[in-house]
């Protein structure tokens, strides 16, 4: 059996939470799922402007935490006081790495991401819903240049 689509996984979501699957909310997972890198809102709102839809950001605000809780999209990093954002279904679970310096971010994997939250899900009998590993620090670049 084939996974589920992101639309029809957000489709079953809002139909579970009682809430209207709007044309709005399907344009934006869309234009989400277009996007391999991180974003933010403003940025999101202004790709669906030029290509001429009329959503606002407030829509695109009330949308982001229904698709971060049924785990198409997830919180990445806050910067210049805006949260970042990428979609997740379907990858491989990663980690960022954000220069203090120069803004770079780059995302790699280790195995071992996965086996700290087990382990802790297994120590405190938790239920582990979103992973989100951030390392903060300099790149070599950055670092070289004093």
């Amino acid at each position: 059996m084939s996974q589920p689509s992101e639309m029809e996984i957000f489709r079953e979501f809002i139909r579970k939470k009682g809430l209207r699957y709007t044309p709005e909310r399907e344009i934006i997972l869309r234009e989400i799922l277009k996007i391999h890198d991180h974003f933010d809102v403003d940025e999101l709102y202004l790709r669906l402007r030029n290509q001429g839809h009329r959503i606002s950001k407030a829509s695109i605000y009330r949308t982001l935490p229904l698709l971060i809780e049924c785990g198409l999209v997830q919180e990445v990093y806050q910067e210049d006081g805006h949260m970042h954002y990428e979609h997740i279904y379907g990858h491989e679970p990663h980690a960022h790495f954000r220069c203090l310096s120069c803004r770079r971010v780059e995302e790699f994997q280790d195995e071992r991401l996965e086996e700290v939250a087990e382990e802790f899900r297994r120590k405190h009998g938790a239920e582990i819903k979103r992973v989100r590993y951030e390392l903060l620090g300099y790149c070599a670049a950055c670092l070289k240049e004093g």
